[in-house]
């Protein structure tokens, strides 16, 4: 599943100046492929009718699915703790690409323990 980029109307203005990262990244790296080959949409199925819309006790939204499994792959697979994947995440737009961000993020959306919580 190919990511999307929010029509214009659903944009905030800040981003219509944004570079998409799908322009910016090589389609052809492996994390890149393999994003585009992985099945988030039935994950998402899968997962999100287990899990809480929001944190328990009212609270935050919950963070989206394809971020942290995206993260727990990522961590799983280059043997990394919770916190130097967050690390590498903020740093690299293959890793944002892959777990479905569609610009450059600067800040990441969640902490590191929430990779810990959300298991």
């Amino acid at each position: 599943m190919r990511t999307r980029r929010p029509a214009a109307e659903d944009r905030p203005a800040d981003e219509l100046f944004r570079s998409w990262l799908e322009n910016q990244i090589d389609l052809r790296h492996p994390l890149a492929r393999l994003s585009q080959r992985m099945p988030w949409t039935a994950l998402e199925q899968a997962l999100s009718s287990r899990l809480p819309a929001t944190q328990a006790g009212g609270g935050r939204p919950a963070l989206p699915v394809r971020l942290i499994a995206g993260l727990l792959y990522l961590k799983h697979a280059y043997d990394l703790s919770d916190e130097a994947v967050c690390e590498r995440w903020l740093e690299s737009p293959y890793w944002q690409f892959f777990t479905g961000e569609v610009v450059f993020q600067t800040r990441l959306p969640c902490d590191a323990s929430s990779l810990t919580r959300w298991r």
